[in-house]
């Protein structure tokens, strides 16, 4: 890696190596040759003259790129497709003439973009799978396990462990139906000239509109593609861009969602994300254990939320049948945000499949909170045994406000049960009040909840989420 120059830490510190392909050089210009070679052969298929051997030089030589050829290409012309357009030639010397018959820049230019964001996505949702198993097995093993539940963070009705870990793999849930739909609905610009109107391609085949149409299916069949776009200018709508990185957002908000609870959860020392024997949380403090994973998935999560405006303005401000004001906004934008969930949700499947819970501290939390909570039983307990209900009512108010007093001035132990114990006019006593107080009668269905959505989500995933290549994290 070079050290005197400016290097994305993207690249260089937080996504995969598969990601990076898919946005590489390699992949761009070998998919911009593919995509010669599938013109060429439909062409040949059409009837135009153009020779199979011609196709054939050409698919033999789609990995025999030179760059550096390129590269002082373009400094002469200032044109990056016909620099390639040229180096092709240079290693296909009979099929020269007829590279990029018919076709404008964006033909290659565009479609790349198209199966980079396809390839993208598919490789999102592989990672997407292995995340949401990793959250199945914790909510899972913590299906029952009471724990405090909040609202606006203040002590709520209890919930359960693994209930909570189904809200964050919900979301993940919503998401891949989001990006199932988004590929699907992917469709490749195909071949449709300056303007898109396929008016060379017409000249080309002698006024024959049929043809047109089929050059068009033939080489949406060869790159793998049910269809292309039924108009378009020179270019596919860039609303495109803006669906597919919406699609991105959403993901990096479930993922900010999940890792700002756990900071918070950390905080209160109730689960704890992975932490190695010999990792550092602080250079002056050494006995912290920062989060700093979960931080990382939120911080590149707030990257992926404000860059998904891009593709949107841009949308918004293509004149006609286009400008060229999108492509080095596209250039930055688009794989950015996809090395980013890339990168995000590698750390998630590392927090996820680590994640470290610490009972008593639950358990704690619970009872410091479960007395206020259990006041209402308490009284009708108490009812039935003869106490009067208004009065008993003011009598648990006045105790449950001087225990409050107690923990929050004094610092001191929740000793509301005391309190009532030792009140005669509810005629209770501690064993008795106690009874009210296991945190398993206050969960309600949550345990049946984990394992209703959890057949749920089995039924989504299938065989998913086995990604293929490596979820280690770079750093």
């Amino acid at each position: 890696m070079a050290h005197d120059s400016y290097q994305s830490p993207l690249g260089s510190r937080y996504a995969s190596g598969e990601m990076l392909f898919i946005f590489s050089d390699d992949f761009k210009f070998r998919t911009w040759r593919k995509l010669w070679v599938a013109l060429a052969r439909a062409e040949h298929t059409l009837g135009l003259p153009v020779s199979h051997e011609q196709v054939d030089e050409l698919a033999a030589h789609i990995e025999d790129i030179d760059y550096e050829v390129a590269a002082k290409r373009e400094r002469e012309v200032r044109h990056d497709v016909m620099s390639h357009v040229y180096a092709y030639g240079l290693v296909c010397p009979t099929a020269k003439p007829i590279i990029h018959l018919g076709a404008t820049s964006a033909y290659v230019g565009d479609n790349t973009d198209i199966i980079q964001m396809r390839e993208g996505l598919k490789l999102i949702r592989e990672k997407v799978c292995v995340v949401l198993r990793k959250l199945a097995a914790f909510a899972q093993q913590h299906r029952a396990r009471p724990t405090l539940g909040f609202t606006h963070f203040q002590p709520a009705q209890l919930t359960t462990v693994g209930k909570r870990a189904t809200l964050w793999a919900n979301e993940l849930l919503m998401d891949l139906d989001e990006i199932d739909f988004r590929i699907a609905s992917l469709k490749l610009l195909g071949s449709k000239g300056t303007t898109g109107t396929q008016a060379s391609f017409l000249e080309l085949f002698g006024g024959d509109h049929e043809k047109v149409k089929e050059l068009d299916r033939l080489i949406c069949r060869e790159m793998g593609f049910d269809a292309c776009v039924p108009v378009s200018g020179q270019t596919y709508s860039r609303k495109t861009d803006a669906y597919v990185l919406a699609t991105l957002s959403g993901i990096a908000q479930s993922a900010s969602k999940f890792s700002n609870d756990l900071r918070l959860l950390q905080h209160l020392k109730e689960i704890e994300e992975p932490f190695e024997k010999s990792q550092i949380g602080s250079s002056a403090m050494p006995y912290k254990r920062n989060p700093m994973r979960s931080e990382r998935i939120t911080s590149l999560a707030r990257y992926v939320i404000v860059n998904a405006i891009n593709p949107g303005i841009t949308a918004a401000t293509q004149w006609f049948e286009r400008t060229l004001d999108d492509s080095a906004n596209k250039r930055i934008s688009i794989p950015e945000a996809f090395l980013a969930v890339d990168a995000i949700l590698s750390i998630y499947a590392n927090v996820a499949g680590g994640l470290v819970v610490y009972p008593k501290v639950i358990d704690r939390h619970i009872m410091e909170e479960l007395p206020f909570m259990v006041s209402e039983n308490i009284m009708m307990d108490a009812v039935q045994k003869g106490g009067d209900r208004q009065e008993l009512h003011e009598r648990i108010r006045s105790h449950a406000m001087e225990a409050g007093r107690q923990v929050k001035e004094l610092g001191l132990p929740n000793d509301l049960i005391d309190r009532i114990a030792s009140d005669p006019a509810f005629g209770l006593s501690r064993e008795q009040i106690l009874a009210h107080c296991d945190p398993r009668d206050y969960i309600g269905r949550a345990p049946e909840q984990v394992d209703e959505f959890l057949t749920l989500l089995q039924e989504k995933l299938g065989d998913a989420g086995q990604v293929s290549g490596d979820m280690e994290l770079k750093v």
